[in-house]
């Protein structure tokens, strides 16, 4: 029994050092900090849940094909579009949410702009009852400014790369 669990328990992720942890930290309390200063300032409820799970992405794992700009930003518009067309046709209904997710899956893998976080807005239009444009423009202003200030905050000591570059 302990030699099956050991696969569920065991940490794959590598250590890291301590300085690029608190930066990664730093950075997504910067970047949270900026959207609820634009919410502030628009009126948009920007605070998004998924927002939150992009910056674990943008901001601890920069390097991964998931957290590249074309991903955060596609995968955020793809899936408000689909969000916005399963809430239209089934108001209110859980069922929307759940076919609004598979479906905002299966055309982000398809089209190559995978990004998990994104994954949720399904739900966060059919249970907020956000209208098709408020939604596009919480999708667009969050996951652009996110993006935004990760490039910036990548540019701080210790760099890292980011986004990856196309050779």
């Amino acid at each position: 029994m302990r030699h099956h669990l050991k696969h569920y328990i065991r940490r794959h992720e590598p250590q890291g050092e301590f300085h690029h942890h608190l930066k990664s930290g730093i950075g997504a309390i910067t970047a949270m900090i900026a959207v609820g200063l634009l919410a502030i300032y628009t009126g948009l409820p920007l605070l998004i849940a998924p927002f939150g799970a992009s910056a674990v992405l943008l901001f601890g794992q920069p390097k991964s094909p998931l957290s590249q700009p074309a991903n955060v930003v596609g995968g955020y518009l793809l899936a408000a579009v689909i969000g916005s067309i399963a809430a239209h046709f089934f108001p209110g209904l859980w069922l929307a949410g759940a076919i609004g997710v598979g479906l905002s899956i299966g055309l982000m893998l398809f089209l190559r702009i995978t990004h998990p976080p994104a994954g949720a807005v399904p739900i966060v239009a059919v249970a907020s009852h956000f209208d098709a444009p408020v939604l596009f423009e919480v999708a667009v202003l969050g996951s652009v400014l996110l993006v935004a200030i990760a490039v910036l905050h990548h540019l701080i000591p210790p760099r890292q790369q980011y986004p990856l570059r196309v050779d």
